[in-house]
Parts: C-alpha cells; structure tokens; sequence
C-alpha cells in the first residue's frame, strides 16, 4: 500500500554504546541502515530522513523522574564512577559510559520527532529503529535502557490530546516499562507477546497483569512457551491482538520490534524464523491502517543475533513502513554482505528469506488444552478480554 514515513535517523544514535563486550552492539543498527539503503528502502518516493535533536530535560520528564535524570547525567561525567551502583546504573546490564545522557536522551528525541511527524500529519508512519527501549522506569535503568522511548512518546502524544493510544510490544522480553508507565491509564492500552516470565527477564508480564483500579483491562499480557516457532507465535498474536486493537479503536498505534525472537538469538528462547517476524511486521502495519487511520509509531528494540537476524527483519520493518516491501527471495546485495565482512569478521546471509512458510491455524478454529501455546492465549483472553466487552 502507498504510505509516506519519517525517519528520524542520524549516524549519531550509534553513540548509544555500552562497550564493545556489550550484547546491544550499536553494529546491528548499522548493518541495518546500509542494508535496507543498498535495498532501495530508504529512497523511496515519500519517505522522509531527518536528523533529530535530543530530548529536552521536560520531555524525558514526561516519564522519568527528575532526580533520576540528574544521576544519568552525573554519571555520564568524570564522576560516574560515584553513581556506579544506584538507579540501576553501573550494573553489567547498563555499565556507565561517557556521554550516556546525551546518546540516551537522543534517542528517545527520535522517537519524539518522529511521533511528531505522524502526529501532525507529516507522514503517515514515523520510525525510529534505534528506539525501543522499553525496559527503563521512572527512577532507574534497567534491561539496557536508560531512557523510556516509546514510553516518553506516548506521553507526548497524551498531552497533545490523543485520548486513545494503542501499544503493541512484539520483543521476546515483556515490555515493562511501558506497562508501568500507563498501568492505570484508560488512555493507554498495552499488549506484550514475550517469552514466559518463569524463564527470562525481566520476571514479569503474567496475563494476570490486566491493569490497574482506574484501567482494568487495558494492560494485555501473553506470556508463550520457550521454544514457540512462528505457528505458535502468530496464532498467539492474531488471537490476541486484532480484536483488542478493534475493540479500543485507538488514534495511533505505537509498536516495539524486539527481534530477539529470533531461533538463533542468544539472549533468549523463542524460535522464529526471519520470515515468521516478516509476517509480524505486515500484520502490524496492516493492523495500523485498520485501526488507526495509517497512523503508525515505530521502533526498533532488542535483538542480538546481529549478522543474521537484526539487520534483515529490521530492512523488511523498514520496507513496510516505507512502502516498499521487500520480497523474501530478495539475494542481499554482495556490497552489503562485504561490509557485514569488514565491520563484523562474519559471513552475512545471502537471501532475505529462510524458507519458513509462516503460516498459523488460527486460534478460532478450535483451541487444544493440552498445549501450552494454546494455554497461554486462552489464560490471555480469559483475564483481558471480557474487561474490554469481548467474549474470551
């Protein structure tokens, strides 16, 4: 479908660097950059790159507090070492670097211009595939986020007047921060798919989690089996997903792209394929268009698997909300494939594909007890479902 988007991209958002042993290395978002540009992606006719400015101390108020905000600035100094310890901060999960509020606070201004963008009409879809960094709470860091992106965007579009705002977070681990953030919010509907929280990070994200007194309903968990491929992993999301988002009629649809479901991921247990998160990435921007008017906020999120998985689920996000979907059995260009060479030491993959069918039985054709991907939607929409008017 014909779509305008905004980029809000600069050289400068691999800045957010945690250090070379570090698994959220900044290579990935390169290797996605100079893949989908060699793919034609990133000039295609409506879209739009531009160069943010970071987040002002009052917009990163919009979700931290203020005294927290102080820290990661001091710790960002000559005295970081004094901070190392407090607010989450100098753990081996955000280990203090030089700069880390200005690289942060760049980020979530990313995903601020480009909720901007879409907001005011500028583009259709606003992206900003550094982003996602969903597990950051009000008063300290945590899960290799220091500052709440999409959450301080989601916040910026309340007080512009946005009354209903869907948040979809697709990443292996559950979205946290964000939940935490709008808990007992109306305004804010947030549903996470994620790995069950008895056996990764961060611990939370039970279908149990429905909202707070004032929101009951609107925070939507599912919480899948380690070792779910994209059968389990797309009958899950259909089952769950579209009829909430139809249900809340929301005015934009804000999405987190966490590509750590990945089979070969390191960090995690899920096992899609490239071409089961392709599928997610379309139903999405399908579902923004039904939904919300074309109205689609975008992030990136995690993922380490960076040669094989990252950078081409990432292109093929960025091909959707560019207009230009790219075909699976697209060869991933050779100038490509000696860069991964030449930054990396590592072979790249040589087509866009892996040959996965991403096809799912759908959850309304009949459901079995006996399976735990199947236990885990029904304990989902019997918890969240009849709280939004809907029959589990």
């Amino acid at each position: 479908m014909a779509c305008t988007a905004f980029l809000a991209w600069t050289d400068r958002l691999i800045g957010y660097n945690f250090g070379p042993s570090h698994p959220l290395a900044p290579v990935r978002v390169e290797l996605t950059m100079r893949l989908a540009r060699e793919l034609g992606v990133l000039d295609a006719e409506g879209v739009t790159i531009s160069e943010p400015e970071p987040a002002t101390d009052a917009e990163l108020e919009l979700v931290h507090e203020r005294d927290y905000i102080e820290v990661v600035k001091k710790a960002s100094g000559p005295d970081g070492d004094l901070i190392s310890g407090r607010y989450g901060l100098g753990s081996a999960d955000n280990p203090i670097f030089p700069g880390m509020h200005d690289a942060s606070a760049l980020v979530a201004g990313a995903t601020l211009a480009a909720a901007r963008a879409v907001w005011e009409g500028q583009a259709d879809h606003g992206v900003n595939i550094a982003g996602g960094l969903h597990h950051a709470m009000a008063d300290h860091a945590s899960g290799f986020c220091i500052y709440n992106d999409p959450a301080i965007a989601i916040g910026w579009l309340l007080n512009q007047g946005a009354e209903r705002i869907a948040y979809v977070d697709i990443d292996v681990h559950h979205g946290d921060g964000v939940q935490a953030a709008f808990y007992n919010d109306p305004r804010v509907l947030t549903i996470s798919l994620h790995e069950n929280p008895a056996t990764l990070f961060p611990g939370t994200g039970r279908a149990s989690e429905t909202g707070g007194p004032d929101a009951p309903g609107y925070s939507v968990n599912v919480a899948l089996p380690a070792g779910t491929r994209d059968d389990g992993w797309l009958r899950a999301f259909h089952a769950v997903v579209p009829p909430l988002l139809r249900a809340f009629d929301p005015q934009i649809l804000v999405s987190q792209h966490g590509c750590d479901t990945y089979w070969r991921d390191p960090l995690a247990n899920l096992a899609l394929t490239i071409d089961g998160q392709r599928a997610a990435h379309v139903a999405l921007h399908n579902l923004a268009h039904e939904v919300a008017g074309g109205r689609w906020l975008l992030t990136g999120g995690g993922g380490y698997e960076i040669v094989f998985a990252v950078p081409r689920t990432w292109t093929y996000l960025l091909g959707e909300a560019c207009g230009h979907p790219i075909d699976p059995e697209t060869p991933t260009p050779q100038a490509w494939r000696d860069f991964v060479l030449q930054r990396t030491g590592r072979v790249a993959p040589e087509s866009m594909t892996e040959g996965a069918l991403a096809t799912y039985p759908p959850f309304e054709q009949g459901y079995d007890p006996g399976n735990p991907v199947d236990r885990a939607i029904l304990a989902t929409r019997r918890a969240s479902f009849p709280l939004q008017g809907l029959m589990p």
